[in-house]
């Protein structure tokens, strides 16, 4: 059935009329494993068409008590949402046994318990200073600095102070570039790379900068004609992955002087929100920018400086009377 699943998603589109990624349908694959482990070693026999709203809900409370419970115990933030993301992943099996077995899904009943998703942390933005010591840990642009790993950082950090998602970042190309320009473009995650609702991304000067160098040094990479992925590893020697974009960051922020606990790669898209809106950028800009089509993501990223921009806004207007 898990077989049946897969092959089911990969011919058809999500809700927003897009192909679903491989990502997901292993996601979704990955939940009707652990409910198929669970149902194994409970003895209870059958395929998925014997589960129902009592069978889920007891599946759902062995893994909330499993999982979830002592990740609340550990001191380190409480529930982490598990189950809920389990839910989720679970609800396109049961949708599927419902159009192809007939098997009323667990998920149209009321009785069915609901586990809410965690509250959302507060962001953290990173400071000024933190940004500007962990670029000179980098080599701070310098035309001297000239080693593959250290120009390809500088540049990787330079492009995340641009408020790219790291996904976005991990999967630009070379032809994404416009140097030219001063831009790059950002084809959405979940869509083709044919799509015509690409972001154009406005990039600083000493961005620019940064990506030329690194292309010059790509060039004299093992991949730099077989793969069209502009961020290349080392060890690996293949485009780089999301673990060695988080440890990059850690290492740089390290390297810096500061906590590398404090700072992910997501911490960069906090701060070019808050820059941004400290520097006066209206939020429709920011919105098209980013490619938010909600304004309650407006007013979460950066939140955690939005009474420090107010407090300056007004300041800047010196006497009023």
């Amino acid at each position: 059935m898990l077989d049946e699943l897969d092959l089911h998603l990969s011919t058809i589109t999500n809700r927003y009329g897009r192909p679903f990624q491989r990502k997901s349908i292993n996601a979704y694959k990955f939940a009707g494993v652990a409910l198929n482990n669970w149902m194994t070693e409970g003895g209870i026999e059958g395929d998925f068409t014997t589960c129902d709203v009592p069978t889920l809900n007891r599946f759902f409370r062995w893994y909330y008590e499993t999982y979830d419970v002592p990740k609340s115990q550990d001191g380190k933030g409480g529930y982490t949402g598990g189950t809920n993301t389990l839910q989720r992943n679970l609800r396109p099996l049961f949708k599927y046994l419902e159009e192809e077995y007939d098997h009323t899904s667990p998920y149209s009943s009321k009785k069915l318990h609901r586990y809410a998703t965690p509250p959302l942390g507060k962001p953290k933005t990173l400071s000024e200073e933190f940004v500007a010591d962990v670029l000179k840990a980098t080599g701070n642009g310098s035309s001297k600095v000239r080693d593959f790993e250290t120009v390809r950082d500088h540049a990787m950090i330079r492009v995340l102070t641009e408020g790219l998602r790291a996904e976005e970042l991990l999967n630009l190309r070379v032809q994404d570039l416009d140097l030219t320009g001063h831009t790059l473009v950002v084809v959405p995650l979940k869509m083709d790379r044919n799509s015509l609702d690409g972001r154009t991304i406005p990039l600083q000067p000493k961005t620019v900068k940064a990506l030329t160098r690194y292309l010059r040094v790509r060039s004299s990479h093992a991949l730099a004609d077989s793969t069209p992925f502009l961020w290349l590893g080392t060890r690996s020697r293949k485009p780089m992955k999301y673990m060695g974009l988080y440890r990059m960051v850690k290492k740089r922020a390290e390297q810096a002087g500061y906590d590398p606990a404090e700072v992910t790669p997501h911490s960069f898209c906090h701060t070019w929100a808050d820059d941004l809106k400290a520097a006066g950028v209206s939020g429709e800009h920011i919105m098209a920018i980013r490619g938010w089509r909600s304004p309650a993501m407006l007013r979460r990223y950066g939140a955690d400086m939005a009474s420090t921009r107010a407090v300056n806004a007004v300041k800047g207007l010196g006497d009023r009377y």
